[in-house]
Parts: C-alpha cells; sequence; structure tokens
C-alpha cells in the first residue's frame, strides 16, 4: 500500500454576468461566426465590481467542500493557481482562507498561467504524500477579463474569468489499481517568453499591464507540447492512451482539443470540452471543466482520467488521475 492524493470532491463558481459573442462584437470589431470558427468560443464570464479572484475562489471552494462532504476546518492546506491575485501580496489563498473561516492552515498561491492548476496540483499531492498536510484544497481562479486588452479584438475574445477547486486527502491506495494521483508530469521553457506574456509587473513597469499573444505561435507549440506530455505522464503511470477513459484538458481554444487528441489518437468523444460557454479562463480552466464532467455524470469513481493544460512562459504539464 502507498499514500496517493484521492480527489474527494469538486467545484466550480462563476461570475453572474454572462457575454455572448454577439454582445462582445458591439465592443469590438468581430462577429459570432468569427470567434466560432476560430476558437469554437460561444460565451464567457466577466466578473462584477464586487467581484474577485479570491471570491470566486472562495465561492468554488465551498462547493468542492460541500461535494466532498467535509467541513473547511478539517482543511491543512490550500494552494491557489492564479495570474490574476487580488494583490501583489499577500497571497489571495490567505483570503479565501479568512473566507472559509480557517483560522490556521498552510496557504499560498501558485503562478503558472494556464498550467497553474496542474503546478498546484503537483505540489499540493507531493505535500500529502510527504506527510506535511492531510487534506488540501486545490484551486484555480482568474479574472483574466482584468488584464484584457479590449482593442484588441484576436485576444480579448478568448478569456473569461472563473474559478474551479477541488478537495484531495491522503488516502491508503493499491500500488496499482486504487484511487488518486498516478503521475504528474511539468514542464516550462522562458524562451519563448515574447509569445504569451502581459507587459508590466511591480519589477518592471509598475503597472498591471494587458495580455499579449501571438496565437499561431501559441497553437504550434501547444499541441506539440501538450501531446508529449500526456503520452510522457502515462508512461509514468505505466499506461496508454488506449487505457484513459477521460481527458480534461486546458479550454483555450477547440481547434487545439481536436488537434491534440488527434494526435493521441483519442476519440473526440472521451475529450471533456466545456470552452464553448467559458472560452480560456486560465488557471480555473481545467477544474472547471472537471467538476461539468463530474456533476453530469460523465466522470464516474473508478475511471481514469488525464488533466492537461499550457500557459505562457511557456510552462505544460499533465497528471494522470484514478478518479
Amino acid at each position: 500500500m502507498t499514500i496517493r492524493s484521492v480527489i474527494l470532491g469538486t467545484g466550480a463558481f462563476l461570475p453572474e454576468k454572462r457575454v455572448s459573442n454577439a454582445e462582445l462584437a458591439e465592443r469590438v470589431e468581430t462577429s459570432d461566426e468569427w470567434i466560432v470558427e476560430r476558437t469554437g468560443i460561444r460565451f464567457r464570464h466577466i466578473a462584477g465590481d464586487d467581484e474577485t479572484t479570491s471570491t470566486l475562489a472562495t465561492g468554488a471552494a465551498r462547493r468542492a467542500l460541500e461535494s466532498a462532504g467535509i467541513a473547511a476546518t478539517e482543511i491543512d492546506l490550500i494552494v491557489l493557481a492564479t495570474a490574476t491575485p487580488d494583490q501583489t501580496f499577500p497571497a489571495s489563498a490567505t483570503r479565501v482562507q479568512t473566507a472559509l473561516g480557517i483560522n490556521d492552515c498552510v496557504a499560498f498561491d501558485v503562478a503558472a498561467v494556464c498550467s497553474g492548476f496542474l503546478y498546484a496540483l503537483q505540489v499540493a499531492d507531493s505535500m500529502i504524500r510527504a506527510g506535511a498536510a492531510r487534506r488540501a484544497l486545490v484551486i484555480g481562479a482568474e479574472t483574466f477579463s482584468r488584464i484584457l486588452d479590449w482593442e484588441d479584438r484576436a485576444t480579448c475574445v478568448l478569456f473569461g474569468d472563473g474559478a474551479g477547486a477541488i478537495v484531495l486527502e491522503g488516502q491508503e491506495s493499491d500500488e496499482t489499481s486504487g484511487r488518486g494521483i498516478l503521475a504528474t508530469r511539468l514542464h516550462a521553457d522562458g524562451r519563448h517568453n515574447d509569445l504569451l506574456y502581459v507587459d508590466g509587473g511591480p519589477s518592471t513597469t509598475g503597472t498591471v499591464g494587458k495580455l499579449r499573444m501571438k496565437g499561431r505561435e501559441v497553437f504550434r507549440h501547444a499541441v506539440v507540447n501538450l501531446a508529449a506530455v500526456m503520452e510522457e505522464s502515462l508512461g509514468a503511470a505505466g499506461l496508454a492512451s488506449s487505457d484513459v477513459d477521460w481527458v480534461v484538458p486546458h479550454q483555450a481554444n477547440a481547434r487545439i482539443l481536436d488537434a491534440t487528441a488527434r494526435k493521441l489518437g483519442l476519440a473526440p468523444e472521451k475529450v471533456v470540452v466545456t470552452v464553448d460557454q467559458h472560452a480560456n479562463t486560465s488557471a480555473a480552466s481545467v477544474p472547471l471543466a472537471l467538476d461539468t464532467a463530474v456533476r453530469d455524470g460523465r466522470i464516474k469513481q473508478g475511471d481514469l482520467i488525464v488533466l492537461e493544460a499550457m500557459g505562457g512562459g511557456f510552462t505544460w504539464g499533465a497528471a494522470v488521475v484514478r478518479f
């Protein structure tokens, strides 16, 4: 027997304001047809004035705790993945901690943009397996609308706001068939900084900055890197793509999802797709998609799932999980 991090529950939270492509076309020079053809996106949610990354994260965390059937006070670790924190410091995770009524636990943020949830997942998993925590909240939350250039139609149509969360618990698990995180692989290559980045920061401009992206180059790297890291993580778990029940990918672009599935020889119906409903929510997109597929009954206990994502920097990663 070995200690594995088992997913006890999932949760998601989206801002109330939902913006269609047609509504967006009233603000920038674009159209529903143009956006759907190139991205598959039809809607995105935009945070209101009274909503922040931590409030969205708290909403997702509460739903994950309810799904897991445990109290917030039973959590001893919160890892929040975000590129859009409430403040430069302290960590937005500590604001979630306070909102949940947890007086003391380890709480910090992880910054790896769209791959952030995968990075946060491995950090939490490593701490659980090392005995530094027993139950953890792993959250991806973003208010990307606050760093978009709304005059750049190539990027502003792609992103939305939201949060997703899971509850992990360390449990003794059978080495070969038990539930839990079986393998995770992460990568980064900072040489590609200028392909997807934000042109500001406390140490450079003293401003928040706006998102900048060279979409064609990002697309090419995404398909190659995501297929490779999924094969790598499955290999580390001693499995093959034919063993996979569901792929829960980063929801960036429907064309990337299709191309990655083809490269791995996966049937399209095994890929969870939610990008049409909430666009690219960066670190939130994987847990949002996971929660959707769990709650609608597609993903069931015992299913083998692969989570994967790639973000600016570049960063990318994948995790193999027996749900």
